[in-house]
């Protein structure tokens, strides 16, 4: 079942996080600021725009959560979003939850009239799976910034053009 994510959830999306080991100590500390104050914004309001209640966590919950994703509109252009994060436990990892997860954001956006899905990520050899999972779910490398994160280490950037 895929669902929203609460703050009960905090912990398993930390864990999950943690347990994909793509992600330094310092990652995973920043990690854990947007959730708290995801957590701490107002959840029970309307959507505003360019609020906090723009961006969505969802998880994929099987009795607890064992796969996240997060997205977010790109601020300054219109029918576009950015899937800042999406991951599945390792011990479910080739069960196809990612790509559930991944299809429900599209088709969510979809839904609402949005016109783009950018995903950004590693050039780092150990990302070469991450990236295989979004050229297999049909997502273009639109471009490619060379040593963007840090020496030796690009920023690849895919799109999806999503279809009502």
């Amino acid at each position: 079942m895929i669902r929203p994510a609460t703050p009960d959830d905090n912990k398993a999306i930390m864990a999950i996080a943690e347990a994909i080991g793509l992600f330094s100590p310092q990652e995973l500390e920043e990690l854990g600021g947007m959730l708290t104050e995801y957590f701490d914004s107002n959840l029970g309001s309307a959507p505003q725009s360019g609020s906090l209640r723009d961006h969505f966590w969802i998880v994929y919950d099987d009795g607890e959560p064992v796969g996240v994703a997060y997205y977010a509109p790109e601020r300054y252009a219109y029918g576009t979003w950015n899937l800042y994060f999406i991951a599945v436990h390792p011990d479910r990892q080739g069960e196809g939850l990612g790509g559930q997860l991944l299809h429900y954001v599209e088709q969510t956006l979809a839904t609402r009239g949005e016109r783009l899905l950018l995903i950004e990520t590693s050039g780092l050899p150990n990302f070469e799976r991450t990236r295989a999972f979004y050229r297999k779910h049909g997502y273009e490398e639109e471009a490619r910034i060379r040593e963007f994160y840090k020496a030796g280490d690009d920023k690849v950037t895919y799109s999806l053009r999503l279809k009502p």
